[in-house]
């Protein structure tokens, strides 16, 4: 059990994240420790990191991302009812164990190992770990089908939200292809706030990796902070958090920015790696119609089909993503609760809402956004 990202080996847990099937660049050793560094997800701000590695010999066989959360947020799967029951019964819910990469809802390998032995093995030490230490649950967020089955077995219970994810399936060479492969009304739709955003005198330029320059990164951060402020909070990340990015994983990172005479007004940061971009931070300066889906949807969408890039994932929640042709896709946690008569509770409740799950991706699926056959 170790303290910091910074104990770790970097080249072993990175080579580890590397036969994963789904890797993802959100557990990268780059990531979790600008994280730490940043001082963003830090015992001061309510995470309190705990890794644990299997070693065989000098060989990393297996090793996970955990922390000790004092709060629920950031996380995005809700458990803010769970927490409050406990403190109604003068439990204590607080803290709690979490699995997850910090406030990035993003799907991916948690449970980082060599074979599905040294998964199992590990998420059984975490267990133990977790009653030794009489935490009151472990959560595992946004898991990789690797970790579904190791929780399974486990008997940790899941619970499923919905995201939604666009994949260039039928190769379209172009973005006018992709709409032509759109019901009449939604590509409509597309064309007119696109037009509304153009006649609005506003264009887009983008950068990747290292040619986005310092001062994009900080036109960027402004936005970003911009918009939490906006909603009555402060940002979860710090401005030296996206500087480490910039610094320690630049090709991970792709910025468009929009202009309106000559000044920029608007930015969009998508993550990177070698199969899926992932729609992360937007923020704006000034309003504009239409905006957020032209940064957010349409320009990520385009570049990814002018360069080959095969999926790209919108990010937590978003109905409204699919009439953009981002569709349904079920995502899974898992969870563990030390006190028995809540966790026959949570069962209970999971079950409900699993088919409530279930009957919504039904409904969704019926409402495709893409010409019938």
């Amino acid at each position: 059990m170790l303290t910091s990202a910074l104990e770790l080996d970097a080249a072993q847990w990175n080579a580890l994240l590397a036969l994963q099937d789904e890797p993802g660049p959100f557990m990268r050793h780059e990531y979790l420790a600008a994280m730490e560094r940043s001082k963003s997800a830090v015992p001061a701000t309510g995470w309190t990191p705990r890794f644990v590695t299997l070693w065989r010999g000098g060989e990393l066989q297996a090793g996970c991302a955990l922390y000790l959360k004092d709060h629920s947020y950031g996380e995005y799967v809700f458990d803010w009812a769970w927490a409050n029951a406990y403190e109604q019964h003068g439990l204590d819910y607080y803290p709690k164990a979490l699995i997850a990469a910090p406030f990035t809802p993003v799907p991916g390998a948690r449970l980082l190992a060599r074979d599905a032995s040294s998964r199992q093995a590990l998420l059984t030490a975490v267990l133990d770990w977790c009653r030794a230490e009489r935490l009151s649950s472990l959560h595992l967020l946004f898991a990789a089908e690797a970790d579904v089955a190791a929780c399974e077995a486990a008997g940790m219970m899941l619970r499923h939200t919905v995201q939604f994810h666009w994949t260039n399936a039928a190769q379209w060479p172009h973005f006018e292809a992709f709409l032509a492969s759109l019901a009449q009304d939604k590509r409509k739709k597309i064309r007119q706030e696109r037009r509304k955003v153009a006649e609005a005198g506003v264009s887009f330029r983008w950068s990747r990796g290292r040619d986005i320059g310092p001062a994009d990164w900080n036109f960027f951060y402004r936005c970003y902070e911009r918009t939490y402020h906006e909603h009555g909070n402060s940002p979860y990340l710090t401005r030296d958090f996206f500087a480490r990015m910039a610094h320690d994983m630049p090709e991970n990172w792709l910025l468009f920015v929009a202009e309106r005479a000559g000044k920029p007004i608007a930015t969009s940061l998508i993550a990177l790696d070698e199969k899926a971009a992932y729609g992360r931070y937007w923020g704006a300066l000034e309003r504009v119609d239409c905006l957020h889906f032209e940064a957010c949807y349409y320009q990520p969408l385009q570049w990814c089909i002018e360069h080959g890039w095969g999926r790209f994932e919108g990010g937590a929640q978003g109905e409204h993503k699919m009439a953009r042709a981002l569709l349904p896709v079920k995502t899974t946690s898992a969870h563990w609760l030390a006190h028995p008569a809540f966790a026959d509770a949570v069962e209970r409740f999971l079950e409900r809402e699993g088919q409530g799950i279930e009957n919504y991706m039904e409904n969704l699926e019926r409402r495709s956004p893409f010409r019938r056959a």
